[in-house]
């Protein structure tokens, strides 16, 4: 299975129990990925929201991924970890996390496109496709051409983030891409067990018409 197919960013702005509560019905809703993000620099708070995600992830079969903190990856032992350019680089990160997990990047613009093909990543996260509330230091807004052009180029998996919804998630899907990575669509969904289902449906669907 893809693990990269319906990928979940969690919402760091929920507490521990909205949070656990929003993983744990996203995940009966078809997710199969969760990365935690935590962005207030608590690395105690973040390592508890980490561990508590994880034990609800134990024996469903879906990674969890760690945004930005190789500590805090290791500390919780993560099945992998997402990095963004500013964070450590990808070569020694590999190398404190093993070969054996997950390695993404976060990629913002063409020129970091091109440098990712000689680093030792499983993914890409290619941020943002649209533009999003949730992220407001957006770089470049890539688009379904700029999507497609990027998958066309890159030798990785690519996770498209940003702005992706039930409205504009079909042209997303033409393209190919490998995941869709969603915060607010599940996160603040008043079902995110519904919210996840009807979009791996709709996923489904796209698809079929595609293939």
């Amino acid at each position: 299975m893809n693990p990269y197919h319906l990928y979940l960013v969690t919402d760091d702005q929920q507490d521990l129990a909205t949070l656990t509560s929003v993983v744990a019905q996203a995940v009966a809703g078809g997710v199969t990925m969760v990365q935690v993000r935590e962005k207030h620099g608590d690395v105690r708070a973040f390592i508890e929201r980490a561990q508590a995600v994880k034990d609800i992830l134990r024996g469903t079969g879906v990674p969890l991924i760690i945004n930005d903190r190789v500590d805090v990856a290791l500390a919780v032992d993560a099945d992998g970890v997402h990095l963004g350019q500013s964070d450590m680089p990808a070569a020694l990160a590999r190398r404190l996390i093993g070969e054996d997990k997950l390695l993404g990047l976060s990629i913002e613009n063409e020129q970091q496109l091109m440098e990712a093909e000689f680093l030792p990543l499983d993914y890409l996260g290619l941020s943002a496709i649209f533009t999003t509330p949730t992220k407001t230091d957006i770089k470049k807004a890539w688009g379904i051409d700029g999507l497609a052009r990027a998958i066309a180029q890159s030798s990785y998996p690519i996770v498209a983030i940003g702005g992706i919804n039930a409205a504009n998630l079909d042209a997303v899907v033409e393209t190919g891409v490998d995941g869709i990575a969603l915060v607010s669509a599940i996160c603040h969904a008043d079902s995110p067990r519904d919210a996840a289902a009807a979009l791996r449906q709709q996923m489904a669907m796209r698809e079929t018409v595609r293939d």
